[in-house]
């Protein structure tokens, strides 16, 4: 996959898990020949979905196609507003709706329309309004600026061409305070070069994944903090199952991604404690900006600052 273009990765991404969404090539799935990433001839359960995540979601919507379980590293809370990166039939998403309940919601994205038109079909089965699957790319994500709380993402950004485009597009989205829940392969080797040359290695989640050290990098460079990246020592045996004796295992792992969007500068008070902008006192970042310290900060020092929402007038509080 060395000399392909970006273009071409892309269109090869789209056709391959197209098929998946299908079942067409259900038998070669994650096999010899690896064309997708999952945990094949096992249940998600292997990588940390209990049996009771699984039967919460409608049929259809678990294809096995992740390499982790980025929904333990969420946090996720109701009211919450939630995207999905690569959404795939909707698994995720779909879990991720019943953590935020109905105050909450929850954005899919996906590349490959029969994904999308699956993931539909699915939420349809159960009725689900707060969940909505939008076709796009993940390197110009189809979601406005700082409107969602939470990215997750399950085995998908070692897919794309342009990795910092995806940091920095999900940098935009996420609202003050926000955070990245991600699972996703790296490399922490060199791959044997006859597998990094393979499309179906690429289109298998192995060639593309970016060395921890680079994902680092990127995250830092589109303006991430709290950037922690946590290689899975067990996801060894999920790659030997994937790339079956090709040394693939020594130089690729599964690994927990997280890093955060920092909240803006404290905003300026006058003399009397008065805020003149109340942007972290706003409802929607409540969960991020309300620990005791930040009321202070924000809202001033009086005993009546605890609800952290204050009046710009008369110098009051409440």
């Amino acid at each position: 996959m060395q000399t392909s273009t970006p273009d071409q990765i892309r269109a090869t991404v789209r056709q391959v898990y197209g098929m998946v969404a299908t079942e067409k090539p259900k038998a070669g799935c994650c096999g010899g020949g690896t064309s997708c990433c999952g945990p094949t001839g096992s249940s998600s359960t292997r990588l940390g979905y209990s049996d009771a995540d699984l039967a919460a979601v409608p049929d259809g919507a678990d294809l096995g196609l992740g390499c982790g379980n980025p929904q333990a590293i969420a946090g996720l809370a109701p009211g919450e507003r939630v995207l999905d990166l690569g959404s795939g039939g909707g698994f995720d998403a779909f879990l991720a709706a019943r953590q935020v309940g109905p105050t909450g919601s929850v954005i899919g994205v996906d590349m490959t329309p029969e994904m999308i038109g699956l993931a539909r079909a699915n939420a349809t089965k159960v009725g689900l309004t707060t969940v909505d699957f939008r076709l796009g790319d993940i390197e110009q994500l189809p979601v406005d600026d700082a409107s969602v709380d939470v990215i997750m993402s399950n085995c998908v950004i070692n897919l794309a061409p342009d990795k910092s485009t995806v940091f920095r597009e999900a940098f935009r989205v996420l609202a003050p305070g926000g955070r990245l829940a991600i699972s996703d392969m790296v490399a922490i080797g060199d791959l044997p070069a006859a597998v990094a040359a393979d499309p179906a290695a690429y289109t298998g989640c192995l060639a593309g994944a970016a060395p921890v050290a680079e994902i680092e990098r990127m995250l830092a460079a589109s303006r991430f903090e709290r950037v922690r990246v946590t290689v899975q020592a067990h996801s060894r045996d999920l790659v030997e199952n994937w790339s079956h004796g090709t040394g693939a295992a020594s130089a690729v792992a599964s690994a927990l991604i997280e890093a955060a969007k920092p909240m803006p500068a404290t905003p300026s008070s006058s003399n009397t404690g008065t805020i003149h902008s109340a942007a972290c006192c706003e409802t929607v970042l409540l969960s991020t900006c309300c620990p005791p310290e930040a009321k202070s900060a924000c809202c001033g020092q009086s005993p009546q600052a605890r609800t952290c929402g204050c009046h710009a007038n008369a110098g009051q509080k409440r």
